[in-house]
């Protein structure tokens, strides 16, 4: 009983109705199971989920229709191939999304309802267990700091005894000029300490660069890219 779970439904390059059905049946559950454990503990757009829901699904049916045809299946992977390079850079964790969602419609595709389903539980849960349990959970802190200086202000340590007093951590990311090179925007990676106001600290940096434009946000998601 349990090796059935691992043999394919499909023989000989061959299908019926009943065979398309459950394997797409198959597609569309692990998809779902994809996309609901990838929603939990991370951002993402609508457009996205619905990708990860429906990719398994689509993969599923080409890889059937090109089950036993080499020419096909070349001309396939040229159009995947186009795809990648038609596509955006992503987040690490997207990239993993689509990936299993592709690896779930191969399996569907070739018949292997079972593996799918359960490769998509273990990979998705572990995928969950990971972001639940707050991995790096420094990095989750880190904001990112901008600092406008002028031309003429030495800004190599002018800020590092404010720094010292209220961050755990800090580091220099980006120098560039701005506003016709008679500025500097200096970009940094911070941890802040724990119970510190950022109105003082900010109030402070004030002091130390002509009042000009500072900005603290959340870490930048070109941070976490591939």
């Amino acid at each position: 009983m349990f090796d059935t779970i691992f043999s394919s439904i499909l023989t000989n390059g061959t299908f019926t109705g009943s065979e398309l059905a459950i394997s797409t049946l198959a597609s569309l559950v692990c998809g779902l199971i994809i996309a609901g454990a990838y929603m939990i503990k991370n951002r993402c757009s609508r457009s996205f989920l619905i990708t990860l829901i429906l990719l398994p699904s689509i993969v599923e049916l080409v890889i059937i229709l090109v089950n036993g045809n080499i020419g096909a299946g070349v001309a396939v992977a040229g159009a995947f191939s186009l795809v990648r390079f038609r596509s955006a850079p992503g987040r690490g964790q997207e990239i993993t999304g689509i990936f299993l969602a592709m690896a779930a419609g191969l399996a569907t595709g070739m018949g292997y309802v079972g593996v799918a389903i359960l490769f998509s539980l273990l990979i998705s849960g572990i995928n969950l267990l990971l972001n639940l349990t707050d991995l790096n959970s420094d990095a989750k802190g880190m904001k990112t700091l901008k600092i406008t200086v002028p031309e003429n202000l030495d800004y190599e340590g002018k800020f590092d005894d404010i720094f010292k007093r209220y961050l755990k951590s800090y580091t220099y990311e980006e120098v560039r000029t701005t506003n016709m090179g008679s500025l500097y925007r200096i970009t940094l990676s911070v941890l802040l300490k724990d119970n510190v106001s950022t109105k003082d600290f900010i109030d402070d940096l004030r002091t130390g660069n002509g009042n000009l434009d500072i900005s603290l946000g959340r870490m930048i998601d070109s941070m976490d890219s591939l």
